[in-house]
């Protein structure tokens, strides 16, 4: 059992109520926000239909935008207070380089199902425009090879783990993390789409499935990003030669957070109390990160 604890359990300013709800809250406004451009500009009933963009190049537009907007609520109060997962496959990530606690990340987890049902259910309202694409349900290509399937949702959440955690540990590239979602987007959306969806995210898929009714191949949705994770990981530790450069399980910092200039510094050097998430052991002070003992 994981009893390691990191700062989104302090008790600093940050209920764990609160984290979650703003979990929820920003997953929903992922689905609202991400899913309405889909719609918009793929549908048939759509009038940008009128402009017969070539597939690419609609699905690569439709991409971007989806990525813009987790990259929106990734750099808004809500995503800075919770760290912006979104998403069980970045939830898992953190959690495998014990940055959460397997009960905190569960809650986490919930949270951003709910919060995806929520944002699916607004959806809807979208009505006949919406409806061609099953209000933006994620279903395998006729006669996808289930493990295929599972291959190109792993594939692409490899891509987006691992992208992450490289930018995140990179002290030069930390603060464009966030930015990156659009252009990867555009390019896994355009160019895998058609084959799964492209959905990297459990929650993503689980929300319309609720929503909709629409359950065929729900488990690749499960099954490939959670593989997309382990490997995801596994890829980010290569590139830093087999070491951890994540020291917090955000995506976007904490509005109090003071962090040190390298996110691995936190693990070998304190540069002011409180600073780096350790406390000197003669200090007397708390440690921002808590290892709690049993």
């Amino acid at each position: 059992m994981l009893h390691t604890w990191h700062d989104l359990e302090q008790d600093v300013d940050r209920s764990a109520w609160s984290l979650y709800a703003a979990e929820f809250v920003g997953t929903a406004l992922l689905l609202m926000g991400g899913l309405s451009a889909v719609i918009v500009v793929i549908s048939p009933a759509s009038p940008l239909a009128a402009l017969s963009l070539p597939g690419w190049l609609a699905r690569g537009i439709a991409g971007a935008l989806f990525g813009l907007t987790g990259t929106l609520v990734t750099v808004s109060a809500l995503g800075r207070h919770s760290g912006a997962h979104l998403n069980p496959a970045m939830t898992l990530a953190f959690l495998i380089e014990h940055k959460i606690s397997a009960s905190h990340a569960v809650l986490y987890v919930v949270s951003q199902c709910l919060g995806a049902i929520a944002g699916a259910w607004v959806v809807l309202g979208w009505g006949p425009l919406g409806k061609p694409l099953r209000y933006g349900a994620t279903t395998p290509a006729p006669g996808l090879d289930p493990l295929v399937a599972v291959a190109l949702e792993a594939l692409c959440t490899v891509v987006l783990v691992g992208t992450v955690f490289v930018f995140l540990g990179n002290p030069r590239l930390r603060q464009f993390t966030a930015w990156t979602m659009s252009p990867m987007y555009a390019v896994m959306v355009s160019l895998e789409a058609p084959w799964t969806g492209t959905s990297t995210n459990p929650a993503r898929s689980f929300g319309p499935a609720v929503a909709t009714g629409t359950w065929h191949g729900f488990c690749i949705y499960l099954v490939g990003p959670a593989l997309g994770a382990v490997l995801g990981v596994a890829l980010a530790r290569a590139l830093g030669r087999g070491e951890s450069r994540v020291d917090q399980a955000r995506i976007a910092p904490h509005p109090t957070d003071a962090l040190t200039e390298t996110p691995i510094s936190a693990q070998r050097t304190i540069v002011s109390p409180g600073v780096s998430g350790f406390a000197p052991e003669d200090s007397g002070e708390q440690p921002l990160i808590r290892r709690d003992k049993g």
